[in-house]
């Protein structure tokens, strides 16, 4: 469902309704007649349409987090807030940018439209930026052949669908400014091969058992899911375009099984 192209029609029809009314139907009417209902809530409804609009379309959007892929960072029913501007400002609807204001950097954790699907909506890190050659291999990941720095943490488990037990290393990461909480399951393998798509760009990829090493096309970003085992991202369904950003995640707002994670910031 798109929900932008949803409010952005009923914007404009609780705003042609208010026009009509301000320009002829008052008029028509002739003064103390009351509006009929049809003008009545459509006037009620269109400044609150308007400000909501604005809000979600150029300053922050609010997004509910759907699966474990980003453990444990942001855990399944996270409500979290995303800055719409940080990367640019772009018209509503179409997602067209109009002015440029900051690009991703490595380890910004990223909303974007779902390449194979546009109507959906992702959120993964930042691992790769255009030009960037990503090697991922035995759990060890490299940008532009220098090692990222890994640390241990102890483990994390936790419960996924299906009610599966799954023991995991958790390990600190930094990518960049940004130090961050990875997991990884030692005994599964850097990437499943069989479950690699073709995408635009796949050339610029080489798969085998112990990894891959991709090189990322101008334009384009490379992101990964924190819960590196348990999460569908570039090294399945390819690069994310520039044109597909939806804007920078960094704060969970609501979280209803945890209020201790409400204001929280995402690192």
């Amino acid at each position: 469902m798109n929900f932008a192209l949803i409010l952005f029609l009923l914007l404009v029809a609780t705003g042609a309704v208010w026009l009509l009314d301000h320009f002829w139907l008052r008029r028509r009417r002739g003064p103390g007649r009351p509006e009929p209902w049809w003008v009545e809530y459509p006037k009620s409804f269109f400044p609150v349409i308007l400000v909501v609009f604005l809000l979600r379309s150029f300053l922050v959007e609010p997004f509910k987090i759907p699966s474990g892929s980003m453990l444990p960072t942001l855990l399944v029913g996270d409500f979290i807030l995303v800055n719409k501007f940080t990367y640019g400002i772009r018209l509503p609807v179409i997602n067209l940018k109009v002015a440029d204001v900051d690009q991703p950097r490595r380890g910004e954790v990223m909303v974007f439209r779902y390449p194979e699907n546009p109507g959906l909506d992702y959120i993964k890190r930042v691992v790769g930026l255009p030009q960037d050659r990503v090697t991922y291999r035995n759990k060890r990941l490299w940008i532009n052949d220098e090692e990222i720095r890994l640390a241990p943490d102890g483990e994390y488990n936790y419960i996924e669908s299906g009610l599966n037990f799954v023991s995991t290393q958790r390990l600190i990461e930094t990518l960049g400014e940004y130090s961050h909480a990875i997991l990884v399951q030692p005994e599964v393998p850097s990437v499943h091969v069989s479950g690699v798509r073709f995408f635009p760009f796949r050339d610029n990829c080489a798969y085998n058992e112990a990894g891959f090493t991709c090189t990322v096309p101008s334009g384009h970003y490379f992101l990964m899911g924190d819960n590196r085992d348990s999460s569908s991202d570039s090294r399945y369904w390819g690069f994310v375009p520039e044109a597909n950003i939806v804007g920078k995640a960094f704060m969970i707002w609501w979280n209803f099984d945890d209020f201790k994670r409400i204001g929280q910031f995402i690192n």
